[in-house]
């Protein structure tokens, strides 16, 4: 049977949030059988659970963020690539502020955390989300186009095009494919950092935005390159970070998919869309579990290997 994963032991971090500037900290637990991953804020007078589903999103300007009533959690997104990279099922996500803490920029101090807690197999069958037809959102016409897809794929598979007019990107790969099978999303993807432009960054703290961010947390480029001292960490990371985003966008769907996703300058809001509007064609798609773990599709079965 391929089984459903948690944690095998706690572990924590803090930092700060990337738009908020708070202080956070973040603890990561076990969670049992068929939980999912449940957010909780534990600095309000009554601790509020948050259980991620894509029609828990709320907010997906610059970020995914997720609610219950008045309690929300944003910035979940590198988390949940995380999550969906290592095959996690089941965690709770203790919280002390409404952001999660941005880190490195990347998901690869996630991915650490992880896997320094240990990953454990549990004793009930994982379930994945199958597409048996195609669903694809649109927006926009022309060159303000932009449109997301998923189509039937035995396995994991996200392609992802990017069309920045800057040097700094342009000189760069603006698109990539990575597929759960043949590559290694923690040597390949989960490195991939944020990005931003020096001439956004005032606009943004003035709307209460990317008050946490800067050269040690995000890719930093002016009118003409990046300013970080230390260059990039792929040659085509701005667009693995897209990928590594939509990772994390498209887990919040709750468990993870078998279906190839395609993009053009999609986001956070377009890639919400995606599901919702996959969620509105329960004919488009099934759920399934591997009773023999041998027929699961290459790169969903194997623990990736620890750090």
């Amino acid at each position: 049977m391929l089984a459903q994963r948690t944690l095998k032991s706690l572990t924590k971090a803090v930092g700060v949030g990337l738009h908020s500037g708070q202080r956070v900290e973040l603890t990561l637990r076990p969670a049992p059988v068929d939980t999912g991953v449940v957010f909780r804020r534990t600095d309000l007078p009554l601790p509020v659970d948050i259980p991620i589903s894509a029609t828990a999103v709320t907010d997906t300007r610059l970020a995914s963020t997720i609610s219950v009533g008045s309690a929300k959690v944003f910035t979940v997104e590198h988390l949940m690539s995380a999550c969906a990279g290592l095959g996690l099922d089941n965690l709770y996500v203790d919280i002390t502020a409404e952001e999660v803490p941005i880190l490195d920029g990347s998901a690869s101090s996630f991915v650490f955390l992880l896997q320094s807690a240990g990953i454990e197999l549990q004793p009930a069958p994982k379930r994945f989300v199958r597409l048996l037809q195609s669903v694809e959102v649109r927006e926009g016409e022309g060159a303000s186009a932009k449109w997301a897809r998923l189509s039937p794929y035995e396995g994991y598979k996200l392609s992802f095009e990017i069309d920045f007019d800057h040097p700094a990107v342009d000189s760069t790969g603006q698109r990539v494919e990575f597929d759960m099978a043949t590559g290694s999303y923690v040597r390949d993807i989960a490195r991939a950092r944020t990005f931003g432009f020096t001439k956004d960054v005032e606009m943004m703290r003035a709307n209460g935005l990317a008050l946490g961010g800067g050269l040690d947390n995000a890719i930093v480029m002016d009118d003409y390159k990046v300013l970080n001292t230390e260059g990039l960490r792929y040659n085509d990371e701005f667009v693995k970070h897209k990928i590594l985003d939509a990772m994390g966008d498209l887990f919040l769907l709750g468990k993870p998919l078998l279906a190839a996703y395609s993009a053009f300058r999609s986001g956070h809001a377009l890639n919400n869309k995606l599901l919702r509007a996959l969620l509105a064609h329960p004919e488009a798609f099934e759920v399934v579990t591997f009773e023999d773990e041998r027929r699961a599709p290459k790169g969903l079965g194997q623990l990736a290997p620890a750090w």
